[in-house]
């Protein structure tokens, strides 16, 4: 427990220091997601027990099998889903997580209305942007990203924010730059960017949900 309750203090403090130190600063400090994807048990009872409440996973099946007996005895803990979203998984996913990072497409779109109300879980949607335009990456192109949030807002979505993944061999504040204006032009509050190489750039431009695993959990064995 140690190390993880070491790290998350370290994280914290660099997180509120590069946010001081930001043009953001009014803003809110930013959301740290721990990306539990794949880790032991033994680790998420650690970050469990040194105070971390919101999480992130990339599976459907693995977070639910994971999270449900966590979430019977902490009503407070937030799941973040992050991953690539199937259709045929939708229902489950409205029921089980807080805030959808991943949506991405019209079908995805009209599968969350069918299923969306009032008693879902999920009451946050972020859309992910391929800024970098990469052929094998999931997330709307700059191209088409107006016609599909106004797609979304027809079908009453509540997008909260934009979500991106940097392609690795580029600078990332490019891509948090790019994501950044558009959270503006479109008057989103939320950005979902920043991972445990890149987090202290993504706060520079005013990020509000850090996806942080490794430097939280330290590296898989």
């Amino acid at each position: 427990m140690d190390d993880i309750f070491s790290n998350r203090q370290n994280l914290l403090k660099i997180i509120e220091s590069c946010h001081k130190d930001s043009f953001y600063s009014s803003f809110p400090v930013p959301n740290l997601i721990a990306v539990s994807k794949q880790q032991p048990d033994n680790k998420i009872k650690d970050a469990i027990k040194a105070g971390h409440r919101v999480f992130g996973e990339n599976k459907i099946q693995d977070g639910i099998k994971r999270w449900s007996n966590f979430l019977d005895i902490y009503k407070d803990i937030k799941l973040h889903y992050i991953g690539h979203l199937q259709t045929n998984k939708v229902k489950k996913a409205l029921n089980f997580f807080d805030v959808i990072h991943t949506l991405d497409r019209e079908s995805l779109a009209l599968e969350i209305s069918k299923h969306l109300t009032f008693t879902s879980k999920t009451k946050s949607f972020m859309i992910q942007v391929n800024t970098g335009n990469e052929k094998n990456k999931s997330g709307i192109s700059l191209n088409d990203f107006e016609e599909f949030f106004k797609f979304t807002n027809s079908l009453k979505i509540p997008v909260k924010g934009l979500m991106c993944l940097p392609p690795i061999n580029e600078e990332p504040s490019i891509h948090f730059c790019i994501l950044r204006e558009l959270a503006n032009k479109f008057k989103l509050s939320d950005l979902s960017m920043g991972m445990s190489m890149d987090y202290e750039k993504a706060i520079k431009f005013g990020s509000t949900f850090l996806r942080i695993g490794t430097s939280f959990f330290g590296k898989r064995n």
